[in-house]
């Protein structure tokens, strides 16, 4: 058995009737050139003879004296984990995101390893889909994608031979008991060296706020707003893929990474969004945008390693132009804070930056220290196959909690950026109109650089 981190172990102690917490990913393929009609059944039993997982598949969480523990699942039932379906007709991406969005509101049984795949054929233009979903005491975002990218190849023919997902695993190898108290104790040596620099960085902050530095976001800066509010059981998933080639082009235009532009794009969907139901707060919107703690970027370690970043979305400036250039200003204070830090330090100066909000979460769900959740994956950066077929599009779906309603993920790829929204579905209405916003921000930075 294996004690679960205190991060880890919170998101098993938080899960709630209607607030499931775990995160998954839509993916669409295109099958082999020349396929038949029951490709998707063929490649169904093909899996199905699959008996082996590997870790983080294989482990089930076991509750004792108040603490959980990863154990080895004895009685390891695929049927449990894997589901071929068929969308209704006519097969359109509306059904698909439909579909997608009832299976994510549903909770894992623990009982099981805590992790379900999901086949899905019958789509109108002959491609099929996978839908996978895993628990956020298992893998975070970044670690998730890798989970799912190292199942794939960037050879058509290759990846036909591959094992699936659960098999492949992350390659995490047991720790001998000794060794992991040597790694408690190297921890907690690091934890205790990383006080000082984390106190010197919070005086420098709270001196930037008592002078109301332009570009410090703080946790108590978060207007209310309808995003945050107690959620219902229901969910509503939106995606959609946007060029990152003309993504790349406005970042080139105006000094800025590809990130300052989604953020842009994001802010001016929510500003239009809000706008139009007559909800936009007179001060501008805080995100949150997770920043990953994970060392090695190629592999899939399991387990939650992120920081936060507060950003200001200047969702108060109409102007687009102005709206960016506030936003990249305010990642910018936050990267040259962050850059200075270890990865200990970095995860207590987040917190430490949240909790002055969070105390605040007494008056209730709208005093968030934040409006909404922003998250960008980094995804391959080349054509993807698996099982043969190539992947068109990767589309996270992640999670959403009591005062959060609506979370943003997406995930950038060699030619396209892949956004996943997902809200509650009765707190946000038409959400999907989101999608159609940020085109309109994209097109917006367009014509304001040209």
């Amino acid at each position: 058995m294996r004690r679960l981190s205190p991060v880890d172990m919170a998101f098993l102690r938080l899960e709630r009737r209607h607030q499931p917490l775990h995160v998954g990913a839509l993916a669409l393929f295109s099958p082999p050139p020349g396929s038949t009609p029951d490709f998707a059944a063929r490649l169904a039993e093909r899996l199905n003879q699959s008996q082996l997982a590997r870790s983080p598949f294989d482990r089930r969480p076991l509750s004792r004296f108040g603490r959980f523990y990863w154990e080895d699942d004895p009685h390891f039932d695929l049927a449990h984990h894997f589901v071929h379906l068929a969308l209704p007709r006519p097969g359109r991406i509306r059904e698909l995101l439909a579909m997608v969005s009832r299976v994510h509101s549903a909770h894992l049984d623990r009982a099981y390893p805590l992790w379900r795949v999901y086949l899905i054929e019958g789509l109108e233009d002959g491609r099929i889909a996978t839908y996978m979903k895993i628990h956020h005491s298992v893998v975070d975002g970044v670690s998730g994608i890798r989970l799912l990218i190292k199942s794939m190849a960037d050879d058509a023919r290759v990846s036909a031979q591959m094992p699936p997902t659960w098999e492949v695993g992350s390659g995490e190898q047991s720790t001998p008991v000794l060794a992991k108290a040597l790694s408690g104790l190297e921890k907690l040596k690091v934890q205790a060296a990383s006080i000082p620099p984390v106190v010197r960085q919070l005086r420098e902050t709270l001196r930037d706020a008592r002078i109301h530095h332009p570009d410090l976001v703080t946790s108590l800066r978060a207007p209310r707003s309808i995003l945050n509010q107690r959620i219902t059981a229901s969910r509503r998933f939106a995606a959609q893929s946007y060029s990152t080639g003309r993504i790349k082009a406005v970042g080139q235009a105006l000094g800025a990474t590809t990130n300052d532009v989604v953020l842009a794009m994001c802010a001016g969907a929510l500003r239009r969004y809000l706008t139009d139901l007559g909800a936009l707060p007179e001060r501008p919107l805080v995100a949150g945008v997770p920043v990953s703690l994970h060392r090695d970027r190629e592999q899939a370690q399991p387990g939650n390693e992120i920081a936060f970043m507060l950003v200001n979305l200047a969702t108060h400036l109409d102007d687009p132009l102005q709206r960016f250039a506030a936003i990249k200003a305010s990642v910018d204070y936050s990267k040259a804070r962050f850059a200075c830090m270890s990865q200990a330090e970095l995860l207590a100066y987040s917190l430490a930056m949240l909790a002055p909000g969070v105390a605040r979460l007494v008056g209730g769900w709208e005093n968030m220290p934040i409006n909404v959740v922003i998250s960008h994956v980094p995804g391959p950066r080349q054509p993807m196959y698996w099982q043969g077929c190539q992947l068109d599009g990767l589309y996270p779906v992640s999670l959403l909690l009591d005062g959060l309603a609506l979370n943003i993920t997406l995930v950038s790829r060699q030619d396209k950026v892949d956004f996943g929204l997902i809200a509650c579905r009765r707190t946000l209405p038409s959400v999907q109109r989101l999608l159609d916003h940020l085109q309109e921000a994209l097109e917006a930075l367009e014509a304001a650089v040209a």
